[in-house]
């Protein structure tokens, strides 16, 4: 994966939102926020974004924390930058729904599931089911149903 050195001009952001799943941003946080708000889609399509003051003390996930911005702050902690994480589930050290399926390689069948299933992850311990099939799954609103992703062969 390699990474670009773009330099801010009127439309950066636009352009970088349209080429990469990640941004990490040197600049104040206003500038970032007012220039990506128009930009914004939805938490599963848009980028992750991080943005790292000039001197490098902070790095802060604005943008996609559980979609790879806060694995980037942390590693720009590497660096010197102290990770600025705020989604619930790392603030309390526990996993997120994106995290495990990332882990597990899967992607996430019901997305919006997600915002019970982080909360209920805040609070208790929630168990993670391996099912093989053929078989039928039925599930509530406040289950996440992850599925493997297709391995490569080639």
């Amino acid at each position: 994966m390699g990474a670009d050195l773009l330099l801010y001009e009127k439309g950066i952001f636009e352009t970088a939102f349209e080429k990469y799943g990640a941004i990490v941003a040197v600049f104040a946080s206003g500038i970032v926020i007012r220039d990506i708000a128009p930009l914004l889609k939805d938490k599963w399509s848009d980028p992750g974004v991080v943005v790292v003051d000039s001197n490098l003390n902070f790095a802060i996930p604005i943008l996609g924390g559980h979609h790879g911005a806060n694995e980037i702050a942390k590693k720009l902690a590497e660096l010197g930058a102290v990770p600025v994480l705020t989604t619930a589930t790392e603030v309390h050290g526990k996993p997120s729904v994106e995290g495990i399926a990332d882990r597990l390689g899967c992607d996430i069948f019901n997305k919006e599931s997600t915002v019970a299933v982080n909360c209920a992850l805040l609070d208790q311990d929630v168990e993670v089911l391996e099912l093989k099939g053929p078989k039928i799954v039925v599930v509530d609103e406040d289950v996440s149903v992850l599925v493997r992703k297709k391995q490569d062969n080639g």
